[in-house]
């Protein structure tokens, strides 16, 4: 099952590239012009994403795609990397699959020349971990070479 996180990370990154979310059959649509900021969420993905969970009766869907919003926060779906180009998209668990990854739909992407979509990064966090890892590994060095 696709958890609110997953699917706000799903989001996130399709944003990135330029996709929206479009409400029903509605001229709204949502694509923040910033989804980071540091390592967190940009202010106005956070308010975008807030106001596409308060339209839980409406249709909101990813552009290119057909899948709600609200039935991706079912058990009947999960958020995975796509094969083809590795981002995140959703796949029924149950019944009958979605039909294509948004990726279709661009033209450029997958580009591996450019970076790709991705979430905050707390860099004190990765910084702690990597000298953790170093640590520990520099520790069984040690370990190895005295006995």
């Amino acid at each position: 099952m696709a958890n609110k996180q997953e699917v706000k990370k799903y989001l996130a990154h399709w944003f990135q590239l330029g996709k929206k979310v479009i409400v029903g059959h509605s001229d709204q649509s949502f694509l923040p012009s910033s989804v980071l900021n540091g390592d967190r969420y940009s202010p106005e993905f956070e308010e975008s994403w807030e106001t596409i969970l308060s339209l839980e009766t409406r249709d909101c869907y990813l552009e290119g795609t057909q899948e709600t919003i609200a039935e991706l926060l079912t058990p009947t779906w999960e958020v995975l990397p796509c094969g083809r180009c590795a981002m995140l998209v959703p796949v029924k668990t149950m019944g009958m699959p979605s039909i294509l990854c948004p990726c279709y739909y661009l033209d450029t992407w997958p580009n591996n020349e450019l970076p790709v979509p991705r979430c905050p990064v707390n860099s004190q966090e990765q910084l702690t971990g990597i000298r953790d890892a170093c640590s520990e590994r520099s520790d069984r060095l040690v370990e190895n070479v005295s006995s």
